[in-house]
């Protein structure tokens, strides 16, 4: 599992809808994905917009913490997502990221019972190291129209990381948003969406 490869699979997925261009938005391993997607293939993205993720390489202690009490999570007993939310105290601080996992789980269909993780839980835990890595090429850049949305309260993306974002993508705009950490989408929904007008 590679930024590269996720990156193909979004160009498959516009080919078979037919979409030539498109607007693309991603938030933190999305964004990565976005990023590459446009540097790699400028034509297909009339607007980029990235949220809080810069390209660097990241180690994060919370991620596997994160991880493990997704893998540790009893999916045969579980009555909700909030109990989800509440199984996760224990390993994932940040109320908005126990959320945030929650969502990638979905009760399991045809009449069946329990729930189910929507991503494949065992392959996104082994390629971890790999999705922290920068998936950018020095030299790699993307010209068009692009926004950066960064969390205030955010440590994704410092003001260090600014002259990373615009060495890759030399017409970003970076707008912070001073109320919300990781997930400005969630935690502070409408000054996201004033963000990305």
């Amino acid at each position: 599992m590679t930024y590269a490869a996720m990156a193909e699979d979004v160009v498959a997925w516009m080919e078979a809808r037919g979409l030539a261009q498109a607007t693309l938005m991603g938030h933190s391993m999305g964004g990565k994905t976005a990023m590459v997607l446009a540097c790699r293939h400028p034509e297909r993205v009339a607007r980029l917009i990235i949220v809080d993720i810069a390209p660097k390489d990241y180690f994060w202690a919370a991620h596997r913490a994160e991880f493990a009490a997704m893998n540790e999570l009893e999916l045969a007993n579980l009555q909700s997502r909030a109990e989800a939310e509440l199984r996760f105290e224990a390993r994932v601080d940040d109320w908005a990221m126990r959320k945030f996992i929650a969502t990638n789980l979905e009760r399991v269909a045809d009449g069946g019972v329990g729930w189910r993780w929507v991503i494949n839980l065992p392959v996104v835990t082994a390629a971890l190291p790999t999705l922290e890595k920068n998936p950018l090429g020095a030299e790699e850049r993307f010209e068009g129209e692009t926004l950066f949305v960064v969390g205030g309260k955010s440590r994704y993306v410092q003001a260090a990381d600014h002259a990373a974002i615009t060495a890759h993508f030399p017409r970003a705009r970076i707008v912070t948003i001073a109320e919300s950490a990781h997930n400005p989408h969630m935690e502070t929904r409408a000054e996201f969406v004033t963000a990305i007008r």
